[in-house]
């Protein structure tokens, strides 16, 4: 039945598009179905103020500009009009005539719901009705995302996750995936599930980084309906939805946002603010008010539509900085003669500002590779905004200590302590993400060292590390079960490895510690607060052992960790400890269900009023070869 829906642009959201301000133009522009009078049609609106004459061309009147022509509003730079007889699942696009050098170009409506699946190009009219099921996780969300809960993120590319064995050439599609994904996640302890972008995207290769459907899920799976329900069935399963997010460039295609209406109405006209030189992709002008309004409302559609419980902001070093990947004469000062570049930081402060103040109940996550200082401190203290930061000196330090040959480890062994120099700086995600397991580095399992047991209890080790350390954790699909190629982006995961005992051997260690770090306190708690983390003993170098406790709120139980990175078990390894009596055995890497050679400590070790390590109680531990040890124990 056609809705009679208002969709006209009123005066006030011309002037906050205008001003900046506007962040649900999706509610505005592009394509809706409507009824005007007695009429059923769509009416369409789009930015183009330079334009010289904008219509809409489309199947149904035989792809030919000047037929359906639309009207400038104002001088607000938006051309509307409405179509009639025409619906939902009609294919279009905006014939552009420029007011300069007679440039004319068919353009993709950059607020479509819905495009082609490509490489056709086309938008397509669409809705976002949809009947959602997940009213109890969207009420108690708040506290599932907070930074006081356990965070255990699957980094996923849906694409390539798993694919049929009948069509290993096609991906399945968000339906087909919905109940698989989300009771593998479900079941292997993760909490929530960060899609690679699944925005529009022409050229597959680019993993969804190079967007030109803000507005759209990509076709290449199903609908945005087909979407939702896999958001839904997640959601259903107790797994939130982080999704990657791109404001930071996008790509150059003749049919996106580049050159749209002549000029360079999204990028900047100067090649040193509007051009990026490693992905040859065009930069947002993040000075443009219009522009601006774009990239907020993207940012809260797709947390409003599509109840993502997260957006990751992807590559934001890129954005703060005017030289990044330039060389002297390439970039622009900015008016104070820094490299900063203002109008971007003006915009992730507003971008976070605007989520939070519409959506308290969510995170967003920024990608930032530098040491720019308060990227997860809010904007009025000076800060970016974020909720979460990636960690990337955490995951480099950690990644080049780990492929050492553990005789060589000793030397090493402030690489492995460095982070705790800074680690509550910002409030931290671990990263094992994408980026480590592609462009030749190989897979994880590949670059640890030592014969094939070693690889598995080196990367055992590495997963138990990570896990004990303050931040909240992503992985990337595959990573769970020691994938043993590098990710292939057209090929499905080799699930046949799970018929292997050490590939399940580490699938169930993952498994296992998501549940432990969700169910002790100590482990998650107090991830972003230093009073949560204290050594027992950082400077064990000889022998290649960490160990120090992680507390909760209220300090009366506590855990205790140990691990020794290298091959040589570790027998009556003296540790400080707070309290006497027994210290349960929570997991140990080395048992034999995850592949390990069964060495341990009998379920607990006994403290003893005996002072070690500037503690007053001490107790003699096992360290298994290449192991990490969780120990908890209580206040008597």
């Amino acid at each position: 039945m056609m809705k009679t829906t208002k969709t006209g642009l009123s005066d006030q959201d011309l002037y906050l598009f205008n001003e900046g301000s506007h962040v649900r133009l999706y509610e505005r522009l592009g394509a809706r179905v409507v009824r005007e009078g007695a009429i059923n049609g769509v009416r369409f609106a789009v930015w183009a103020p330079d334009a010289e004459r904008v219509s809409v061309i489309g199947d149904f009147n035989g792809w030919k500009g000047g037929a359906h022509s639309l009207h400038p509003r104002g001088s607000s730079g938006i051309w509307e009009g409405f179509v009639p007889s025409i619906g939902k699942g009609t294919h279009y696009k905006y014939k552009v005539n420029s007011r300069y050098r007679g440039y004319s170009v068919e353009k993709a409506d950059p607020f479509a719901f819905r495009a082609e699946i490509p490489p056709k190009t086309a938008s397509i009219v669409w809705d976002l009705d949809y009947e959602w099921k997940d009213q109890e996780w969207m009420a108690r969300r708040g506290k599932l995302n907070a930074l006081d809960a356990p965070m255990s993120i699957y980094e996923v590319h849906l694409g390539s996750w798993m694919r049929s064995p009948e069509t290993p050439d096609l991906p399945l599609g968000y339906r087909d995936l919905a109940d698989r994904l989300a009771d593998y996640a479900a079941e292997n302890g993760f909490t929530h599930i960060e899609f690679m972008p699944l925005m529009e995207h022409p050229f597959y290769g680019s993993w969804g980084y190079q967007t030109t459907g803000y507005f759209a899920a990509t076709s290449r799976y199903g609908t945005p309906q087909d979407f939702m329900h896999l958001v839904d069935a997640l959601h259903a399963r107790g797994v939130g939805v982080i999704l990657d997010w791109v404001p930071s460039h996008f790509p150059e295609d003749q049919h996106g946002l580049g050159f749209f209406d002549g000029t360079h109405l999204y990028e900047h006209e100067d090649k040193r603010k509007g051009f990026h030189p490693d992905w040859k992709s065009l930069i947002f002008n993040y000075g443009r008010n219009e522009v601006r309004s774009f990239l907020l409302s993207s940012a809260l559609f797709w947390v409003e539509k599509f109840h993502a419980d997260g957006l990751r902001v992807d590559a934001v070093a890129s954005m703060l900085y005017l030289d990044y990947s330039r060389e002297a004469g390439e970039w622009i000062p900015n008016e104070h003669g820094g490299r900063e570049n203002l109008e971007a930081i003006s915009l992730l402060r507003r971008l976070n500002e605007e989520v939070y103040k519409h959506h308290p109940d969510v995170q967003t996550f920024a990608e930032e590779s530098t040491d720019w200082p308060m990227v997860s401190r809010p904007a009025y203290v000076g800060g970016l905004g974020f909720g979460l930061k990636w960690d990337m000196g955490w995951m480099h330090d950690t990644l080049e200590y780990m492929k050492k040959d553990p005789v060589h480890r000793r030397f090493h062994h402030n690489v492995i302590t460095f982070r705790m120099v800074y680690a509550f700086h910002e409030n931290f995600i671990l990263p094992l993400s994408h980026d480590e397991v592609v462009h030749g580095k190989g897979s994880l399992l590949d670059r640890m060292p030592g014969d094939g047991w070693q690889k598995f209890a080196n990367l055992r080790a590495l997963y138990g590390y990570m896990f004990a350390q303050p931040g909240k954790k992503l992985l990337f699909m595959g990573c769970e079960f020691a994938h043993g190629a590098e990710w292939k982006h057209d090929f499905s995961l080799d699930w046949n490895l799970l018929e292997r005992p050490q590939h399940r051997g580490v699938q169930s260690w993952v498994a296992d510690l998501n549940r432990l770090y969700r169910g002790e306190r100590a482990l998650h708690e107090m991830d972003c607060d230093p009073h949560g983390y204290e050594w027992i003993d950082s400077n064990d170098s000889a022998q290649s052992v960490l160990s120090f406790l992680r507390w909760p709120r209220g300090r009366r139980e506590a855990v205790a960790i140990l691990i020794n990175f290298t091959p040589v078990p570790r027998e009556h390894y003296r540790v400080g400890l707070p309290w006497g009596g027994a210290w349960t055995e929570l997991l140990n890497s080395d048992a034999r269900e995850y592949g390990g050679s069964g060495m341990g400590n009998g379920g607990a070790v006994e403290a003893g009023p005996q002072p070690y390590h500037g503690r007053p109680f001490s107790a003699l531990a096992t360290l298994p070869p290449l192991s990490v040890v969780f120990l908890k124990g209580r206040a008597s």
